[in-house]
C-alpha cells in the first residue's frame, strides 16, 4: 500500500479512499494518523461496504511472510 496523498491509497493497481473513521496501525499496532504516514508498506486491510479502506495494519517482515488467516464461516 502507498500512501500518496491525504485520504487516498494506491493498492497495487488501484486508487482506494480512506472511510471517514479509517484507523491505521503501525507495526507496533499504535494507532497512526493518516497524514503521519507516508511512501510504501506491506500491509493487511480491511474495507468497508462502500469500497472505502476502513482498517490497516502495517506488517513487520515477519507478519508478512506468515499465511493469511482462514475466513470465519
Amino acid at each position: 500500500m502507498a500512501f500518496t496523498s491525504p485520504g487516498v491509497v494506491q493498492v497495487k493497481d488501484a486508487t482506494l479512499l480512506l472511510s471517514p473513521g479509517a484507523q491505521i496501525r503501525d507495526t507496533h499496532n499504535r494507532i497512526v494518523l493518516p497524514s503521519h504516514v507516508s511512501g510504501e508498506h506491506v500491509v493487511r486491510m480491511l474495507v468497508d461496504r462502500n469500497g472505502q479502506v476502513h482498517r490497516v495494519w502495517m506488517l513487520t517482515p515477519e507478519e508478512a511472510l506468515a499465511p493469511l488467516p482462514k475466513p470465519a464461516r
